[in-house]
């Protein structure tokens, strides 16, 4: 069985310091983004686009959410078929590129999960999941780009 859902966020810019967009540098990136009954995230936009550097911007939300999928899909995996994970995580770097006529794209996502399972027999268990999960990640089959994962698979001590 097939099932849809939706997702509906707001996002309202707070950076008009009193002249709006009247020139390129004259305002703010800033923003928030809302979704009902949740804590409200503020954002702005990369540094290098006039951001607000201790903000999240959307680029690291996209690779951010690309990790917390599979994560939350290698879990259940992992859960499913015996593999015992202990501790997840993930320093997964996104590469952008800007094009010379303006506007750019990601050509690719790396994951980098350091995973640690309870015992050596799980361990090759915990190494197939990550396919699994790569390959039912909802937001990893909406992009556009290469997904990788470079996972390391480590046992409690």
């Amino acid at each position: 069985m097939s099932e849809e859902h939706e997702y509906t966020t707001a996002v309202r810019w707070t950076g008009n310091r009193g002249s709006g967009t009247e020139t390129y540098r004259s305002y703010g990136r800033e923003h928030v983004v809302e979704v009902a009954g949740k804590p409200v995230l503020h954002g702005s936009a990369d540094p290098a686009f006039l951001g607000d550097p201790g903000l999240m911007n959307p680029e690291e939300l996209l690779v951010a959410a690309l990790a917390e999928c599979h994560m939350l899909w290698y879990l259940g995996i992992c859960a499913s078929s015996g593999a015992v994970v202990t501790d997840y995580r993930d320093s997964a770097t996104g590469t952008m590129v800007e094009q010379a006529s303006g506007g750019g794209r990601f050509t690719e996502v790396v994951l980098r999960p350091v995973v640690t399972v309870r015992d050596e027999s799980m361990r090759e268990t915990a190494s197939r999941a990550h396919e699994q999960a790569h390959r039912r990640c909802f937001i990893a089959n909406s992009v556009n780009f290469p997904v990788r994962h470079e996972p390391e698979i480590r046992v409690e001590s």
